[in-house]
């Protein structure tokens, strides 16, 4: 293994880092919407749940799609 080798693996793992917690954050931010647990009425709660649950769905699935591109 060269030097250039070993750079490039370096830089893409933190890259990759890097791209999987821009997502996160992303998906996150979509499904938080702002407001804490005593703002909101129960529709509200149950509507920030459901996110919730759609978010963890939407990282799942990144998740495999990261891993059926490799």
């Amino acid at each position: 293994m060269n030097f250039d080798q070993i750079i490039n693996m370096i830089s893409r793992m933190f890259l990759r880092r890097a791209v999987n917690w821009g997502v996160t954050k992303g998906i996150d931010t979509v499904a938080g919407k702002g407001k804490s647990r005593a703002e909101m009425t129960e529709q509200e709660r149950h509507l920030a749940n459901k996110g919730r649950d759609t978010a963890k769905m939407a990282r799942k699935a990144a998740r495999i799609t990261r891993r059926l591109g490799r």
